[in-house]
């Protein structure tokens, strides 16, 4: 019981230091006269997946390697399958062009760059170096990107974070004593989370990495969840999509990169991972590029999919953890039904979008 008490405890902690840290930045990095979109892609975007990397690093330190991957391939499964899902199942996203375009394939390119890293069973400290180099490339893409942002978008996080005039020097001492208070709260959180998330997989006879792709996954991935679901809610649905694809590309270069980079010996790449969740979380990236291209939305059926298979996906882990009889039939029914049809039905959607798109308007003179 105290072992539950304390993971719960130490998810509360994750989420409320994400919460204070992000408000702190942006505030103070408005102040300092950063631009309101780079401060929505950066700050914003670290400050939501601060959980996944205080729980990562503190897993390495630890010596719990496989939760410290578990995460990161959770989380992205999570963003894409759960989060995404339910948003649109409150209401249809709209997919901006430019996430088809750069954004959803730079996702899809960085998971095959971890899973051709983790080959060898280990992303060494090198790798782990070009990986947090790939977030440094990317912000500095996003300033440059930000110098074309417009008023609509300015007005929207001042909105939300303040006209970014500094407040003087007290505005300031808070905004800093914020972001320490939530960095304080992320390692207390972590510690935990990492502590009870272990004493737990060991009662019930389960695997790290079972715990790391499931309970801390989710349990990390609560400030993109509540960011998403709020944006869908206020209908700001880009900013919905948005929040789960940046999330990603974070959760990649940022938190795993910045975990083997710090790690005494790297991050080993279990087994089943590579065989199963790793190419699970490709696959998902994958499924994005569809679903986006087919008019540019997410519509309520297909959020209700994504969710179906991330209980489909859960229920597989559970499954293969206990052993259990049903687990050929399950993998079987998947395998030779459930995933060929998806692929069948998204295929026909994609060419029926395109031939829509290549006939002429109602009322264009047909030359």
């Amino acid at each position: 019981m105290n072992t539950v008490l304390l993971l719960i405890a130490g998810l509360v902690l994750l989420i409320a230091g994400a919460e204070i840290l992000v408000r702190g930045a942006s505030r103070l990095a408005a102040a300092a006269g950063i631009s309101p979109l780079v401060i929505g892609l950066t700050v914003v975007a670290f400050g939501t997946s601060s959980p996944e990397l205080a729980v990562s690093v503190q897993s390495a330190f630890a010596g719990q390697a496989d939760i410290a991957l578990g995460n990161v391939v959770g989380s992205n499964i999570f963003n894409i399958l759960f989060i995404l899902g339910i948003s649109a199942a409150i209401i249809p996203l709209v997919v901006a062009q430019q996430l088809v375009r750069l954004d959803v394939p730079l996702m899809i390119g960085i998971s095959l760059v971890v899973y051709l890293f983790g080959l060898n069973g280990q992303i060494n400290r090198l790798e782990g170096g070009l990986l947090f180099a790939g977030i440094i490339v990317y912000i500095l893409f996003l300033i440059r990107q930000s110098r074309k942002e417009n008023q609509q978008i300015q007005q929207e996080y001042a909105q939300e974070f303040g006209e970014g005039r500094s407040g003087g020097a007290r505005q300031g001492i808070v905004n800093l004593l914020l972001i320490v208070a939530g960095l304080g709260l992320l390692i207390l959180g972590a510690r935990w989370l990492v502590d009870s998330a272990v004493s737990l997989a060991q009662a019930l006879g389960l695997s790290e990495l079972i715990i790391g792709l499931t309970i801390i996954a989710a349990g990390t991935s609560m400030p993109e969840v509540a960011t998403s679901i709020v944006a869908a809610v206020r209908g700001e649905r880009d900013i919905a999509v948005g929040n789960v694809v940046g999330s990603n590309i974070f959760n990649l270069l940022a938190v795993l990169g910045l975990t083997s980079l710090v790690a005494p010996n790297g991050i080993p790449v279990a087994a089943p991972a590579l065989a199963f969740d790793l190419p699970v979380m490709i696959a998902v990236a994958f499924a994005c590029l569809p679903i986006f291209f087919t008019g540019f939305r997410v519509a309520r059926w297909e959020g209700w999919l994504f969710m179906v298979y991330y209980l489909l996906y859960v229920l597989y882990l559970i499954l293969d953890a206990s052993q259990h009889d049903a687990l050929p039939l399950f993998s079987n029914v998947m395998l030779l039904f459930v995933v060929p049809l998806t692929v069948i039905t998204l295929a026909v959607l994609a060419v029926r979008e395109v031939r829509r798109r290549r006939q002429p308007e109602i009322g264009e003179p047909n030359f």
